[in-house]
Order: structure tokens, then sequence, then C-alpha cells
């Protein structure tokens, strides 16, 4: 048995198929296999609270039908909890909840966990409708099968999540800044070479009453989940800042919005509106590195400004505040996320003074090249780097 098995799941020829056609093939080998009448796979969301049929042989319509089992709860989701091989010889609504497989009129059920990188991926189960025993030695060849289509699952999902990712982060971040009487901008985003695309974007747009709105934020995490996040934060962001004037009134909003709707969601955001009539800028800052100033003929500093604690969590409900700062011409401010001061080797000081250095009133795209090339260089960062710089035109 466990020689057939292992001929069966280390076929190259089915290694080449995507993960839906390995399921199909592998599930019909594993009926054949092991003489039963139905093999299933159910595989983890992402949230890791349900599972969810997605592929079958023998009773398809788990599939068709979209069934879902809750961890923790029923004859897969035992499995799945306990990630140990769970064999049932009494199939009824006490002991499994997907009607579907007592109304077929299986009698036995054997399911193993499928688990990659330390983590359960699903659940592999097969049924007949006779009574039967399964001995040790099938249930170690299907764990075997598990094993398998664990890690073809996990490959498929992360390559799945990565390329999803990467598609939003691109769709959410501006195509084009918009053209600014008296203004001039610039923005980079790189991804995290270990890390890929996070939680990172920026965001400008035009307010009403000639006022500018410049955006930039990190949501904890990273991948799939951390850009869907962002995304959802970066509209909510938006909408906030065409009813209220005032930034610290948009992330008092926005932390409400993330606290209540976003559940373990964390967010750093820094939002300045720049007033393009008086040259004036109000920044709020939740849990983010305040912006850097150059004016011609003065030190670059940053931003002096009260830092309130991130959105998300009920961390501050309505106690935040805005500093108010002059731009004038040739004024250039420049916000950052903390992908670009991170480095394992260096302390955040010293990077944060190397970064103000490297900042100077020169028109936004020589300023970005010059951080970019100061604070990355040839070196790869980690995390994913958002960077947005503003000019006031001399």
């Amino acid at each position: 048995m466990r020689q057939r098995v292992l001929e069966a799941v280390t076929d190259p020829a089915v290694a080449q198929l995507d993960l839906g056609e390995q399921l199909d093939v592998l599930l019909h080998r594993v009926r054949e296999l092991f003489a039963v009448d139905t093999a299933t796979v159910l595989l983890l969301d992402p949230a890791g609270e349900q599972l969810q049929a997605s592929a079958a042989a023998g009773i398809e319509e788990e599939v068709f039908q979209g069934v879902r089992v809750p961890v923790g709860s029923g004859f897969a989701g035992r499995v799945a909890a306990s990630r140990q091989p769970v064999v049932i010889e009494h199939v009824d609504a006490t002991t499994v909840l997907n009607p579907l497989l007592w109304e077929r009129g299986l009698r036995v059920l054997l399911g193993v966990p499928m688990e990659a990188s330390g983590h359960v991926v699903g659940v592999l189960h097969i049924g007949s409708t006779e009574s039967r025993r399964y001995t040790d030695a099938e249930i170690d060849a299907l764990q075997l099968v598990a094993d398998r289509l664990a890690l073809a699952a996990n490959a498929y999902r992360s390559r799945s999540e990565r390329a999803a990712a990467t598609l939003l982060q691109t769709s959410l971040l501006p195509a084009r800044l918009p053209s600014v009487p008296g203004w001039e901008l610039a923005a980079r985003y790189v991804p995290g070479a270990e890390v890929g695309v996070g939680g990172d974007w920026y965001d400008v747009f035009q307010l009403p009453g000639n006022r500018l709105g410049l955006v930039i934020g990190d949501v904890v995490g990273h991948g799939l989940t951390a850009a869907v996040v962002m995304g959802r934060l970066r509209s909510a962001l938006r909408a906030y800042a065409l009813e209220f004037p005032d930034p610290a009134d948009v992330l008092c909003k926005l932390d409400r919005k993330a606290s209540h709707f976003e559940d373990n969601t964390m967010a750093t955001v820094a939002y300045a509106v720049i007033d393009t009539a008086t040259s004036r800028m109000q920044v709020a800052l939740a849990g983010h590195p305040p912006p850097i100033i150059a004016v011609p003929g003065h030190p670059t500093v940053f931003a002096d400004g009260a830092v309130g604690p991130p959105v998300g969590q009920w961390l501050a409900l309505d106690d935040r505040h805005a500093g108010s700062f002059e731009l004038p011409r040739g004024a250039v401010v420049t916000l950052f996320t903390d992908g670009l001061i991170e480095r394992r080797d260096v302390t955040i000081d010293e990077r944060l003074e190397q970064l103000r250095s490297s900042v100077q009133s020169a028109p936004p795209e020589a300023v970005c090249a010059r951080v970019m090339a100061t604070m990355v260089g040839t070196s790869a960062a980690t995390d994913d780097i958002a960077l947005l710089a503003a000019r006031h035109v001399p």
C-alpha cells in the first residue's frame, strides 16, 4: 500500500498540473487505492476559521454547494483542530455537520490533517458505505497523500496571494499624481525583498477650497490581508477628508472605523493638508514618523507635532491633534514609511538622521532619487517602502 501511494503522489506528470487538476487526479487515485466511495479535500480559509470543500471524488456536490465546516466542529473540524487522524464508524447528524455524507449512506469516515510549514492547510477524508476498519498502515498511507496535497496547496496559495496582493497594491496606488498649480509631486513604492507587498501606501488628492491632501500609511502585517485592509482604510480616509477639514478629525474617524470594522488591525498614518492659497500645512500623525520639511536657507527638520497612537484597537477615540507649518516657496515636505529607515545593523536614530540630512530643497523627483540612493543604495530593503515628496515651486 505505502509503495503504491508513494508512486501515486510523486508522479512527475501530476506535479506539473495546477492545484485543481492535482487534487482531482489524486483524489480519484485515492478512491481506487483505498477502495472507498468518496475522497474529499477541504482547505482552510484565509481567516483560519472554516474549512471549505475544494475538491471531491464521489460526492462532488460538496464542492458544488460550497460546503463549509468550522474548525473544531463536526468531523473535518475535529481533524483540523486536533491535527490528528480521526475515524468515525457512525455517520449521522451527531458526528458530521455535512448532511450530504450521511444522506449518501456513508458508514465509516477517515480524516487526516493537511499540514505544511507547521500550519494546518486543510483536511483530507475518505468514506465508505460499507462497514470496515482502517489499519494503521492505511492511515499512514493516507497521511502521505495529505502531506503531498498540503505542500501543493500551500505553494499555490502563496503564489496566488502574492499575485493578488501585488495587483491590489498596484491598483490602489495613484496611477498619476495630480497636477496642482504652484506645487510639484513625486513618489516611490518598493516591495520588501523578504516580505513582498505589504500594507504600505501613499495617496495624494485635491480637496475643495484649494486644498491638497497628502497621505502615507502602513498597515501592520504583510501580504494579501494587509493589502486588503490598506485598500479599505485608503478609501475611508478619502471619504472622511471630504467631510472634515481638520486632519486630526479625519484620523479620529478613521480610527473609529478601523477599530469597529477591521478586527485585530492596526495601522500608522500621517495625513497632511496643504492650503495652496496660504501655503500652510496641517499634519496629524497616528503612530507614524513625522514628515521632513526642508526650507531654503534653513536646516532640514522633522515636523514638530504631537504623535497620537496608531489607528485601530480603539486606541485614541477622539483625542488627536494636528500641527501647523508654513511651506514658503521652495519648501519641500517629505513623508515616508518605516521600511525606509529600518535596518538590522543600524539604530533608528542613526537612520533618521541619515534620512533627514538627505532631504534638501530640490525638485521632488530629485529628492526621492537622493533619498532612495542614500537610504536603500545597493541593498534591498527587507520591508516595503513608500515615499512621498511635495514642493512649493520657487
